[in-house]
């Protein structure tokens, strides 16, 4: 599973067990947050589970709630589920290295996603090749430091 996977790169981590719901609520994410103790300065990536539609809709106390898309599901998601491409602050475009091997539109997804949210940064990567991750490492960076 995926918290087996991040806790062996030497991440701390904590699984967040949602039973039959569909997202993260903030009493949830205060008890993993309180579990994984970080230390002050440190940055805390929350993932939400469940769909598109959902998660948009809770405050979990983030600073900035980023949404990750994969090519490989189309470029109609940010007008299929507005809510959550609207409450975000960052889309990550994942997959890129895919774009010769699939239909995929790429300048109609980024037409879509800032006709849903004009405000949105959106970053192209490819968590394989590590095409784009520099540009979303420096967003991180500058958010983190305040100056974002």
């Amino acid at each position: 599973n995926d918290a087996l996977k991040i806790k062996e790169t030497g991440c701390k981590v904590v699984q967040i067990n949602t039973g039959t719901g569909c997202h993260l609520d903030a009493e949830m994410v205060e008890k993993g947050y309180t579990e994984l103790n970080p230390p002050l300065g440190s940055v805390v990536m929350i993932e939400n589970v469940g769909n598109l539609v959902c998660p948009a809709l809770f405050d979990l106390g983030e600073q900035a709630k980023v949404a990750i898309l994969s090519i490989t599901e189309g470029e109609d998601k940010p007008i299929k589920y507005p809510h959550m491409f609207r409450a975000s602050q960052v889309m990550i475009l994942n997959k890129i290295d895919l774009l010769p091997y699939v239909q995929f539109n790429l300048e109609r997804c980024i037409e879509y996603t800032l006709q849903v949210n004009p405000k949105i940064k959106i970053f192209q990567v490819s968590a394989i090749t590590g095409a784009g991750l520099e540009n979303w490492y420096e967003w991180l960076y500058y958010q983190h430091q305040g100056l974002g």
